[in-house]
């Protein structure tokens, strides 16, 4: 896990830069390097697009929180497990939300009730599970 952290996170030259000024809601994300020099929300639904080859890297210099209820949809042949959100504080996903890629969080996070993930968790201190689904991407 500290080997892709830290392999993600020491990626430099984003594609983009705290775009949205920290809130992506209803966004369309292409592929690429993303960063944030300050906490990401996503209070609406968004949607990453691509290629089945395409790689995404979020860096989130705060935390990351999903609203409930709100969706991440892969469009065109994007795959989660080539979405890797790379996260220094807390990470929360709001109840029945449903996030897609692999979380590399530095500090916890948080599924909350009924919500769903199609990729990975893997954090320093702890993942914390109320009734949620967990997919292992293909």
């Amino acid at each position: 896990m500290q080997t892709a952290y830290t392999d993600a996170a020491g990626r430099s030259n984003p594609d983009f830069l705290n775009l949205g000024a920290g809130n992506i809601g209803g966004k369309i994300l292409t592929a690429g390097l993303y960063k944030w020099t300050t906490a990401l929300n996503i209070p609406t639904d968004i949607t990453i697009s691509g290629s089945s080859t395409d790689v995404w890297i979020f860096q989130v210099a705060g935390t990351l929180k999903m609203s409930s209820a709100v969706r991440i949809t892969l469009a065109g042949r994007a795959q989660a497990k080539n979405i890797f959100w790379v996260v220094s504080d807390a990470v929360t996903c709001g109840t029945t939300s449903h996030f897609e890629g692999n979380i590399l969080g530095m500090s916890g996070i948080n599924l909350q009730t009924g919500a769903t993930i199609n990729g990975r968790m893997l954090a320093q201190t702890a993942v914390t599970l109320q009734m949620n689904t967990v997919t292992q991407p293909q």
